[in-house]
Order: C-alpha cells, then sequence, then structure tokens
C-alpha cells in the first residue's frame, strides 16, 4: 500500500478545471517529483492533499485513511507537512519562534498553564525550544534563529519554512517550489537537504520547474498537463518521453554524467 493514494481527483473552479481525474500514489520513503506548466494543477493537488481545499469529486488516502474530507490541521497531525510557494513566515517573529509555533501542535499545556506560566508549560516551552534549534541546525540554518523573519533574504525563509514544516515530524513532506527565486549555489544546497530529508526516514514530493533539480533528485516524476496526468516514470524515462516534451519541456534535458550531450532546460 502507498503510503499516499489520490484517485479520481477532480477540482474546478467555476468554468476551470484544475485536476481532472488525477491518479497518483507517493510510495514510503521515495522522492517524488510533480512537475508541468504554469496553471497544470500541480499546486492544487497539494492544496487537495493538505484540506486547504475539496476535491470535486475522488479520494485522498494516507496510510490507509481517507483524508479528503479533513481540516488542514488534523491532516497536519495524522503527519503530512508541506511548505508554500510564498512565504508564510510570521515575519516579527525570529526563525527560533517561527519553528516553536509548529512544535505547539505536542503541547499539553492548556491555555490556563500557557497564562499563569506553569511549571509543565515552561518545561514544554523549553523541549520546543531545544527541539526547534536542532531542526534548524539540521537545515543549516542555525545562525538565523535570532533573525527576525521580516529580516531575512528569500533564500534564507526558504530554509526556516523547511524547518517549521519538520518541526512538525512528518511522515510525508509537501514542498512547492522549493528552488524558487534561489541562486544556483543555493539550489545545488536545497537538492542536497531534500536528499537529507529522505534520509531521515521523510517521504518527499516536490513540485519544482528547476528541472535539472526535480531530474537529478527524484526516484520518479510525475507529469500534469490541463490538470491530467499525462505521464509517470523514473527520470530518465520523463525527459525523453514525447507527451512531456511537447507539452513542458520542449526538447530533451542534459544531466551532468550523461554521455551524450543534449540541449536542454534549465530554471523554468
Amino acid at each position: 500500500m502507498a503510503l499516499l493514494e489520490a484517485r479520481g481527483l477532480v477540482k474546478r473552479f467555476g468554468g476551470v478545471t484544475a485536476l481532472d481525474g488525477v491518479d497518483l500514489d507517493i510510495q514510503s520513503g521515495e522522492i517524488l517529483g510533480l512537475i508541468g506548466p504554469n496553471g497544470s494543477g500541480k499546486t492544487t493537488f497539494i492544496n487537495v492533499c493538505t484540506g486547504v481545499t475539496a476535491p470535486n469529486q475522488g479520494s485522498v488516502w494516507f496510510q490507509g485513511t481517507p483524508i479528503h474530507d479533513c481540516p488542514s490541521w488534523q491532516i497536519s497531525r495524522l503527519g503530512i507537512g508541506r511548505i508554500f510557494q510564498t512565504n508564510m513566515l510570521w515575519p516579527g517573529l525570529t526563525a527560533l519562534e517561527n519553528v516553536m509555533v509548529s512544535r505547539e501542535a505536542f503541547s499539553r499545556a492548556s491555555v490556563l498553564e500557557a497564562v499563569v506560566s506553569t511549571r509543565r508549560f515552561r518545561g514544554e516551552e523549553d523541549s520546543a525550544r531545544r527541539k526547534a534549534m536542532e531542526i534548524l541546525e539540521e537545515v543549516g540554518a542555525a545562525h538565523l534563529a535570532g533573525r527576525r523573519a521580516g529580516e531575512m533574504s528569500y533564500g534564507q525563509s526558504k530554509l526556516v519554512e523547511v524547518a517549521r514544516a519538520l518541526a512538525l515530524e512528518p511522515r510525508l513532506l509537501l514542498l512547492d517550489e522549493p528552488a524558487a527565486g534561489l541562486r544556483s549555489e543555493l539550489i545545488e544546497a536545497m537538492g542536497a537537504l531534500i536528499r537529507t530529508i529522505r534520509g531521515r526516514g521523510i517521504t518527499v514530493l516536490i513540485v519544482e520547474h528547476r528541472i535539472k533539480l526535480v531530474m537529478g533528485i527524484c526516484d520518479r516524476v510525475a507529469v500534469l498537463n490541463l490538470g491530467q496526468k499525462i505521464a509517470e516514470g523514473p527520470p530518465a524515462q520523463i525527459q525523453m518521453d514525447p507527451a512531456v516534451i511537447d507539452a513542458y519541456l520542449g526538447e530533451p534535458i542534459v544531466l551532468p554524467g550523461e554521455e551524450q550531450p543534449r540541449a536542454g532546460v534549465s530554471g523554468r
């Protein structure tokens, strides 16, 4: 059984069909890439899987449990984390505080205990601070712990957003364009970080327009176009698929180490 199973997903916004009968499985332990032209339904797929929007038809199952009718907070607690395309950090909070907010999901202290600052509340707060700092160190953002999110560069905020998602201890992490706006050296660092996350036993779905990043780190790649899945398979198969080339890539791509150079695309 797949970790996440989507069956027959349909999502309409007025007269626009963003998802049109999409079937997609995410296997435990893999890095799955989801690519396609702008408006092909990639972010809508993530939004349906995380409870941001409900499908008009179809179902989503996570670890054998139906989640397509669940609210976002419940899906998060079941073990699905995500980062958004846009910066969703609290600008007035520091990096450490932003990550600590996610740790509140594990708190057992009541609101009253927080108000009067009981021993249990203080203990949970200290534990959350230590855990948040550990996660910032893991993603290479420990030096940002005391910096307010509103003062960070775009690349720095991306790292903190990943840390915040990891603070929820997800089994599945959905990354919506994590490399968007990053310089080439930071894109490589993001790829290494995603591999490290998978090494921790976390399954990853990455939506990304940086095609060489996707092809370089993913075990499988699925392709959407006009709300429909048009291809799915290993990166080497997808980058040569005629339907994918016609709908999205424009031409076959070349990856480092390939014997036959081919004209390629990057940073689309």
